[in-house]
């Protein structure tokens, strides 16, 4: 399997509230969409977010991030998080909100 299906549902449940969201299976992986830009996903253990070039850097220096890079081109903006870089509920809570502030400054798709 390409992602931890326990993942997606807690990271579906830690977005439930936002709107509008929606699913797609992508990079072997699901991925959660807002206005219809990419948000975050799950990828085998690792929750990715998108939080965008200028954050990426900074997050990157925390530990248990890697860049996501699946196919040797890395994705800009978007990191993978290990268990190690969201082991609690606080911390996932606080990826999902860096990733919802650069997201919607997207235009909806």
């Amino acid at each position: 399997m390409a992602y931890n299906i326990e993942l997606v549902n807690q990271l579906r449940e830690a977005l439930g509230s936002l709107t509008p969201l929606s699913e797609k299976r992508m990079f072997g992986s699901i991925i959660f969409m807002f206005n219809g830009n990419m948000l975050a996903g799950v990828y085998q253990e690792y929750f990715l977010f998108r939080v965008g070039i200028g954050q990426r850097e900074n997050a990157l220096k925390l530990k248990g991030i890697k860049v996501f890079d699946l196919t040797g081109k890395p994705m800009k903006g978007w990191v993978m998080v290990s268990k190690e870089g969201w082991n609690s509920k606080h911390l996932l809570e606080n990826w999902i909100s860096m990733a919802h502030e650069f997201v919607k400054t997207l235009p909806a798709k």
